[in-house]
């Protein structure tokens, strides 16, 4: 048993290690804020990324991204995959395709994590027995060891009220909403989603890449999705100003996605969205991944930041 303890103890060492290297990017460079104080959520990294040839003398648009320790080298994430974002941005960049952009990778907070990205008003809508189900469901899968409760309202308080006023003073941004976009994946796409709703002065642009619209990790009985879907139907904002990216594939946990998308992309059609302003993309064959985002991130930057 010390034995196990041992080892579980390296591996976490060796993980905080590995994590507090800056990312090695083959475009551009990171700047990085250690432990960004908060008064809504828990203190954590910020990964701001730089286009080569970056200049005070310029403006540029901003794509915050959740899940900012997955994004830029996979030499520093603890399953040894990356988005490899500085990458794809680059080589879109150099060809002049998108918009002059930073992107700012916010780290999630690990335990935190499902809390913070959980979108919380249409958990409010379910009855105290659904809230209990939920609960216990996170609890075997290890998500939580107490009464679930999302605060992902303060995790949107934190980005729109002291993350981006930090970028927007630090840097050389475009500030207003037509030049600010949100993206993620899994939760991290649930959260973005989120984000464009209860903030469309803010944001522009939403890419939701593999959207986990089950919340938990089953379909059968669970209420969760229909929450999202009356959100959605109350709340999605403005289509003449905004533009929202969805995509999904079929293997590992992506397998639970193409009915719950297809559903959501109903809502998207009734509340006048059109392929101006709005794509979904199925991927067969793909899975659940930082190698499958990375092979396709170019669609949504290119749908949110066409020159």
């Amino acid at each position: 048993m010390k034995l196990i303890f041992l080892c579980l103890f390296i591996q976490a060492l060796l993980t905080n290690v590995i994590q507090a290297q800056i990312p090695k990017v083959i475009s551009g460079t990171i700047n990085r804020v250690d432990s960004f104080k908060s008064k809504f959520v828990t203190a954590r990294n910020i990964d701001v990324w730089l286009p080569d040839g970056y200049s005070p003398q310029k403006k540029y648009a901003v794509l915050y991204m959740h899940d900012g320790q997955m994004l830029f080298d996979a030499e520093t994430t603890w399953n040894r995959t990356a988005w490899e974002v500085d990458e794809v941005v680059g080589i879109l960049t150099a060809e002049k395709k998108i918009k002059d952009m930073i992107v700012v990778g916010i780290w999630n907070g690990g335990e935190t994590r499902h809390a913070d990205y959980f979108p919380q008003k249409p958990f409010s809508y379910l009855t105290k027995v659904e809230q209990d189900t939920i609960t216990a469901a996170l609890k075997r899968m290890g998500r939580t060891d107490q009464g679930f409760k999302p605060v992902s309202d303060n995790y949107l308080n934190f980005i729109v009220q002291e993350l981006k006023l930090y970028i927007d003073k630090t840097y050389a941004t475009k500030p207003e909403q037509a030049n600010t976009f949100i993206a993620g994946s899994s939760m991290g796409a649930l959260i973005s989603m989120y984000a464009i709703c209860e903030y469309p002065e803010v944001f522009g642009g939403a890419a939701c890449m593999s959207t986990h619209w089950p919340g938990i990790f089953a379909i059968e009985g669970n209420p969760i999705p229909g929450a999202f879907y009356k959100y959605l139907k109350a709340k999605l904002p403005n289509p003449a100003t905004h533009h929202i990216y969805f995509d999904y594939g079929d293997q590992t946990l992506d397998a639970l996605y193409p009915p719950l998308q297809k559903k959501a992309d109903e809502i998207m059609i009734e509340k006048g969205y059109t392929e101006v302003n709005w794509m979904t993309k199925y991927f067969p064959g793909e899975n659940h991944s930082e190698e499958a985002w990375h092979k396709r991130l170019e669609i949504p930057l290119l749908f949110l930041l066409k020159k």
